[in-house]
């Protein structure tokens, strides 16, 4: 996963700085020079790391804080704050035109995943209320238009085409045309890509531009290609100004680096985040939440989110009302874990809580192995036990473990994942109200 490297490596730094009563200046010198380093290790641009480091050592060796109580934790929470700054502060909204019809323009080079992110931009917009087209004006890859048929339908948005027009300007004029008789809202224009920035390229999208006046111009950069990417992001914005970044393949192995550097390299804020291949895999950027993730805080609110996109309000009633009475028993918790395995499974999930070690969680395989291993042990006890494990005794568990083929140890990390799930509850219920899903609303 995107920023593990650094993740591990600004833990282990904020482990020692918590560990000391008091800091001295020298102890602030030391453990900026080691998150220096971790930042260029991600991939981070020198220039950015350099005024990262100056402005919280700055912020640190003030009295307020090593003559605090706790100063390792405000070393912490300057680093936290600045992290937030770097990547653009407060989240960056798509912005739709006043009229009622919007156009984006997405833009890239070649191999960063344009036009998938297209269809993936067009399932966001649906389950946003809007009604998207995709337009395909890439005329040079080959199969280009046939890819942008094949997301359109995969998301059930309508794609223009047409096929034997040379011209990407006059298509993607058309294309608006067409988008507005159909009653589409949104139109999103799928442009071509180079494996490099060439005069020629950025010369046919300023037309384009000029022709069909995008209300935002997106640029699509791959967050694997490293300081690359910053480059290619500053050159598309020198030329066109974009408006925003999409930043793919976030969830590869990656350093991430260039999600920490491309907002202030271009002054131009990431607005999505591609998570995986999946046409769901498109998230809005949280600056953050993403920082929070980093420092091993864990992303709760994210959690929550994506618990409420899983649940139906019939289930979250039904949850709620288990949980007011104390009857969340061991079959609702295999069916959260059920739930879980939908919301894109274990191991993505666990990263999102507070204090996790991102290199003990379980692969995927493994989940699904454990995932099975828990639903044979669940189906081995009998309607009481699963209402109460509080009565699994030692010999109730030896005959669950004969019934289920799965040692007594196994039956004992069931039990306790299942107590350890509803300490969880408790932590989702400490966050903002307005931001709880329905399953907690009322809870206090």
């Amino acid at each position: 996963m995107a920023f593990e490297g650094l993740s591990e490596k600004l833990q282990s730094v904020f482990k020692k700085l918590r560990g000391k009563g008091a800091l001295t200046e020298a102890d602030i010198d030391e453990a900026m020079r080691e998150v220096k380093l971790a930042l260029l290790e991600a991939d981070v641009n020198f220039k950015v790391v350099k005024q990262f480091v100056a402005d919280v050592k700055e912020k640190s060796v003030g009295a307020n804080v090593l003559e605090s109580l706790t100063p390792g934790q405000q070393v912490i929470k300057i680093v936290q704050s600045e992290l937030v700054a770097l990547m653009g502060g407060a989240g960056s909204k798509l912005t739709y035109s006043p009229r009622g019809f919007t156009t984006l323009m997405m833009v890239g080079l070649q191999g960063t995943g344009k036009t998938t992110t297209c269809g993936k931009l067009a399932n966001y917009l649906k389950n946003n209320g809007k009604r998207p087209m995709l337009a395909a004006c890439d005329i040079y890859r080959p199969a280009a238009i046939d890819q942008l048929e094949i997301v359109g339908a995969g998301v059930g948005a309508p794609v223009f085409t047409m096929r034997d027009s040379q011209d990407p300007v006059a298509i993607a004029e058309a294309a608006v045309k067409e988008a507005e008789r159909r009653g589409n809202d949104v139109l999103i224009i799928d442009t071509a890509g180079r494996l490099q920035i060439d005069e020629a390229l950025m010369d046919e999208l300023a037309r384009v531009k000029k022709a069909v006046k995008p209300h935002e111009i997106l640029l699509v950069v791959d967050a694997m290609m490293g300081q690359d990417a910053v480059n290619a992001a500053v050159g598309f914005n020198d030329a066109l100004g974009v408006d925003g970044i999409i930043m793919t393949k976030l969830d590869g192995d990656t350093r991430g680096g260039a999600a920490l550097s491309a907002k202030s390299v271009t002054q131009r804020p990431i607005k999505f985040i591609g998570v995986g291949e999946k046409l769901d895999a498109l998230e809005p950027f949280h600056p953050d939440r993403m920082a929070s993730r980093i420092l091993g805080m864990g992303d709760i609110l994210s959690l929550i989110e994506k618990a409420e996109e899983s649940l139906s309000d019939a289930k979250a009633e039904e949850l709620e009302r288990k949980m007011r009475k104390n009857e969340f028993t061991l079959e609702d918790f295999l069916e959260q874990m059920g739930q879980i395995r939908k919301m894109g499974g274990v191991a993505k999930l666990l990263e999102m809580l507070p204090g996790m070690n991102r290199g003990a969680l379980p692969d995927t395989e493994t989940g699904e192995k454990e995932f099975a291993q828990m639903e044979a042990i669940i189906q081995s006890m009998t309607k009481q036990e699963r209402r109460d494990p509080s009565i699994l005794n030692a010999s109730r568990r030896k005959r669950i473990s004969a019934g289920c083929g799965q040692p007594v140890h196994k039956i004992n990390n069931l039990v306790k994942r299942y107590e350890d799930a509803r300490k969880m509850m408790k932590q989702f219920m400490k966050a903002p109200k307005h931001k709880k899903s329905k399953m907690f609303q009322g809870w206090n």
